[in-house]
């Protein structure tokens, strides 16, 4: 696979928008993270008495109506909700409210994952189904539902026409959908891209489905400690909710209209493990195979990143696994670079996990500043890097590594860099 520096433009962020369980833009979920925040809570949205797990990360004081009319509330999944206001702090930020002077609308596109689409307005419409009939089902029960929505909503409010589509790759959606935005630009096929992922999944088949599995954790009694990626009591992961929106576009164009570059998407590697449909395989080849590529992209040896954004799910499996694959890349180097997992504070954001933890690799790399992993109390010692425990770390980022592993086999691999002309 071959990209990046090596064979096209170079790719800039100039926008980023975030809806998280830890506040709900950009600054206020950054200080969290910074702050060793943890999201966790007992579910609000639904009564889950009964259920084995009982706790979320959900994002809290999220009024839509910031955001769009009462109408489109009505009409708009909450996932498709949480798409909407972090593509609109996005835009903002890169300083547009549509296709720049000078660019073509159908060279700007949008590409937004997630894992499940309106999985809520899914179970809402079966509910009526079955007890009301066929007729009563919603009219806007598809277009609410589907998770291609995202990008097709955004695009129409910016009236964006390039490239539109979804990535749906469970918990690499997001990071799927930013490497392939990336890609278009770096071909010339696209001048800027919306990229990112979304995702409203606390709901009772949700949580049924994952428990049944035996993936979630159990800790009722201490959501806020629940997850705790790298620790050898972790027990599963605690699910989560929100978005994360880049606007991408080519450095050139980006410095020729002025815009603010907060820093560079430089490597994309992607890779599937043909092994199984949920667990790592043992060898971790799939996802040291991704890293690689995402490394060799950007124009550089696995030596120079600073910093990885673990997968880091918290569960037994993930974390074992992932660190074996760091370690058979990295070699020796493996003990001198921070490896920490932001999902010890957002929980599992799923299909929108990617996005929000390569816009923390953004702003590593931006303010020389790492978030610590939270909730560590015992040493695993299958685990054993260092993976920022002790709190917030201040040290030199030049680049950064986000790494999303997701059920199906799917690996993908983003490498951000600090922008310097």
């Amino acid at each position: 696979m071959t990209g990046g520096v090596a064979s096209g433009r170079r790719v800039a962020i100039t926008g980023m928008g975030l809806v998280t369980p830890v506040g709900l833009n950009v600054r206020d979920s950054w200080e969290a993270l910074l702050a060793g925040t943890p999201g966790g809570g007992r579910i609000t949205q639904f009564d889950a008495e009964g259920f084995t797990a009982r706790i979320a990360c959900e994002v809290k004081g999220f009024d839509p109506l910031v955001w769009m009319s009462r109408k489109e509330v009505r009409r708009y999944d909450r996932f498709l909700q949480f798409a909407v206001a972090a593509a609109d702090e996005a835009m903002k930020m890169a300083g547009l409210s549509g296709p720049p002077a000078g660019c073509d609308a159908h060279s700007f596109g949008a590409i937004i994952g997630s894992g499940v689409g309106g999985i809520a307005t899914l179970e809402a419409n079966c509910n009526t189904l079955f007890r009301r009939g066929p007729t009563r089902v919603s009219p806007f029960f598809i277009p609410m539902f589907i998770p291609d929505m995202a990008s097709g909503l955004v695009s129409i409010r910016y009236g964006l026409q390039g490239p539109n589509y979804a990535t749906v790759s469970a918990c690499a959606s997001s990071a799927h959908a930013i490497g392939d935005a990336a890609r278009l630009i770096e071909r010339g096929d696209a001048e800027l891209m919306l990229a990112g992922g979304t995702e409203a999944a606390v709901t009772p088949i949700t949580l049924a489905g994952f428990a049944a599995m035996k993936a979630l954790s159990t800790r009722n009694d201490d959501p806020e400690g629940a997850s705790r990626p790298f620790d050898a009591t972790r027990d599963g992961f605690v699910i989560g909710e929100g978005a994360g929106i880049f606007v991408l576009e080519a450095v050139d164009r980006a410095r020729e209209r002025g815009a603010e570059i907060l820093a560079e998407l430089a490597g994309y590697g992607a890779t599937g493990d043909a092994h199984h449909i949920t667990a790592p395989p043992p060898d971790a080849q799939g996802a040291r195979t991704a890293m690689r590529l995402a490394i060799e992209d950007a124009g550089m040896e696995p030596g120079e990143l600073d910093y990885i954004n673990a997968h880091g799910t918290s569960t037994p499996h993930n974390d074992r696994s992932e660190t074996r694959a760091i370690r058979a890349l990295l070699g020796p180097r493996a003990d001198e670079i921070v490896v920490g997992s932001t999902k010890s504070m957002t929980g599992h954001l799923l299909g929108a996990a990617g996005a929000v933890e390569a816009a923390v690799c953004a702003l590593a790399c931006r303010t020389g500043r790492i978030p610590p992993t939270i909730n560590f109390s015992v040493p695993d010692e299958e685990c054993d890097l260092e993976y920022a425990h002790g709190g917030m770390m201040e040290r030199p980022v030049r680049a950064a590594l986000s790494n999303s592993f997701g059920f199906g086999g799917h690996n993908a691999c983003l490498v951000l860099r600090r922008h310097e002309d």
